[in-house]
């Protein structure tokens, strides 16, 4: 009798000083991390941003996209989780390949934007698919609490393209892989 294993969620970082390194296991945890093509596209766009950039990475899950950056030299990242668990294996990792420049909160994200923030270089946007409301609670407080400063980059994947997005958030890329869309947009001032 053949024994059927269970397929691992393996997590790789796909580039950088930390490439082929894979993250602690988030099996029997309802998450989708971003799928590592995805990754590639999306590091792709950032490649002449990311070094020495201060990142936020809101609903940040198994702390892929926190890791990607660092691994790719971005100086600082704040990493929002709500899931105690995902944040206790993502410290976990964080310890584990010796990474001193993330900070990983166990937070509401929606709580923490609702204050008023010092701005990041480039911010990361990818609840869970089914909340279009908890998206554009994202988005508006990102702008209303001063998160951003004009030449922010934020990434934001999604399935719904009927979004809020502030009138001076520019659409500088956009992807769509699958059901799944990429779109990276560029702070700008409002003339």
């Amino acid at each position: 009798m053949k024994i059927k294993k269970n397929k691992q969620k393996k997590i790789r970082i796909t580039g950088g000083f930390l490439r082929s390194r894979v993250l602690h296991s988030v099996n029997k945890i309802n998450i989708r991390p971003t799928r590592n093509c995805v990754k590639q596209v999306l590091f792709n766009w950032l490649q002449n941003h990311i070094k020495n950039s201060l990142c936020l990475d809101c609903f940040s899950g198994s702390g892929n996209l926190s890791i990607e950056s660092i691994s790719r030299l971005a100086k600082l990242v704040i990493a929002l989780e709500k899931n105690y668990v995902l944040v206790k294996k993502l410290k976990k990792t964080i310890k584990f390949f010796l990474i001193k420049n993330i900070s990983v909160f166990n937070v509401n994200t929606i709580k923490w934007l609702k204050k008023t923030g010092k701005p990041f270089d480039i911010i990361y946007l990818d609840p869970p698919f089914n909340n279009k409301l908890l998206l554009n609670l994202s988005i508006k407080y990102l702008e209303k609490y001063n998160w951003t400063h004009n030449n922010s980059i934020i990434y934001i994947e999604h399935i719904d393209n009927n979004i809020y997005i502030p009138d001076n958030w520019k659409l500088i890329k956009k992807k769509n892989i699958g059901i799944v869309s990429l779109s990276l947009f560029y702070k700008s001032k409002i003339i």
